[in-house]
């Protein structure tokens, strides 16, 4: 999986799901795009990557992206 892009959808989750599942898309991807509705979602996804030494972008207000830096 590594290069390609990693679709999470956890929409309809509360976190920490969102997390929970961007953690262990982490591990075998190097991009991920995460949909998910939780207000919550965004910081905790934020520190979720900067933790692990990734990149977080917010794309709208459902989707973000986080990038394993090179």
């Amino acid at each position: 999986m590594a290069g390609e892009q990693l679709h999470v959808n956890a929409r309809g989750m509360k976190c920490p799901w969102p997390a929970l599942r961007a953690a262990r898309a982490m591990r075998q991807a190097d991009a991920i795009l995460i949909e998910a509705d939780d207000p919550i979602a965004p910081g905790e996804l934020e520190a979720l990557a900067r933790q692990q030494g990734w990149t977080f972008t917010a794309l709208d207000g459902q989707r973000f992206s986080l990038n394993r830096q090179a």
